[in-house]
């Protein structure tokens, strides 16, 4: 599974709450992005649930 958050990241930081290890907020950028090319196994569930939970759509995923 692969993630990324686009330019529609409004900077709200939830997904860096919910799965630090994923998310990482770019602070020049004024938002999150992505650590990992391939999201590692143990973290697709939280990811998953991060893309639910984003107020502006900006996570997307490619299974």
């Amino acid at each position: 599974m692969k993630a990324r958050v686009t330019s529609q990241c409004m900077g709200d930081r939830n997904c860096n709450k919910l799965c630090p290890e994923v998310f990482q907020y770019d602070e020049d950028q004024l938002l999150s992005v992505v650590q990992f090319e391939v999201i590692p196994e143990k973290y697709e569930d939280v990811v998953r649930q991060a893309a639910d939970e984003c107020g502006a759509d900006a996570i997307e995923i490619e299974e």
